[in-house]
């Protein structure tokens, strides 16, 4: 079985250095880059599973590469960052990261959520030859590609691993009402920790995404002091 390929993107070479060889500890092929330029070298000659970046690094910031990486492609990416101001990690998820965490971090954090974001970004496995969709109106979303696209056109709506997991439990559960430690746990596993408001930024960009719903209004329903609900109707059906 291949080796997941992690690139770990920080100036300071003993961060890379340390989280190089932990990694590769724990079983992962590990790449190391100082900047956006030595990370976009990488990434054109190798297949990258997942890209650890530190957000203050010299020239382009983390923040600006993760915007540029989430333009063309769904490549998970958890941003690190020296502060623990809810208004960068917020930032950092609206640029598209599907994790965030602070400096200093225990590895074991580190190696939790990075084996949850592998994880998700899997495609499901086949059971049979016929792929799953949950159809709502123009979109549908296939299971086994772990894919949003328009029906009538057949382009593909890029997702992240988070954004897909938290339509893929609306899609499977309609008009059910989901609190935030509910899709936190739907998206990131048992590491999420309650209290984390980030749920917000991922469901803004879902429903930018989405554009409108039902009536001109939004898919994904605000239900105050408790969570949301996904409104519309959703057909499922075998391709």
């Amino acid at each position: 079985m291949q080796k997941e390929l992690i690139l770990v993107v920080d100036d300071d070479p003993q961060i890379t250095s340390f989280l190089k060889r932990y990694l590769e500890k724990q079983g992962y092929n590990v790449e190391c880059a100082s900047d956006g330029r030595e990370m976009q070298a990488v990434l054109d000659r190798k297949k990258v599973d997942l890209v650890i970046l530190d957000i203050g690094l010299p020239g382009k910031s983390g923040l600006d590469i993760t915007r540029d990486i989430r333009r063309d492609s769904n490549l998970p990416i958890l941003v690190l960052s020296g502060s623990s101001e809810t208004f960068d990690r917020v930032v950092g998820l609206e640029f598209g990261a599907d994790d965030y965490m602070v400096k200093p971090y225990e590895p074991r954090e580190l190696l939790a959520r990075v084996r949850t974001i592998l994880r998700r970004a899997k495609p499901a496995e086949q059971v049979s030859a016929k792929a799953i969709l949950y159809q709502f109106d123009n979109w549908s979303v296939n299971q086994n590609e772990r894919s949003l696209s328009r029906i009538d056109s057949g382009e593909v709506e890029p997702l992240t691993t988070t954004e897909f997991e938290i339509l893929y439990m609306f899609v499977t559960n309609p008009h059910t009402v989901f609190n935030r430690n509910q899709l936190l746990d739907a998206a990131r596993g048992r590491e999420s920790f309650a209290g984390d408001r980030a749920i917000d930024v991922h469901i803004m960009r879902l429903r930018k995404k989405l554009e409108s719903g039902p009536d001109g209004g939004e898919y994904i329903k605000t239900i105050h002091g408790i969570g949301y609900s996904f409104i519309a109707t959703v057909n499922k059906v075998s391709a």
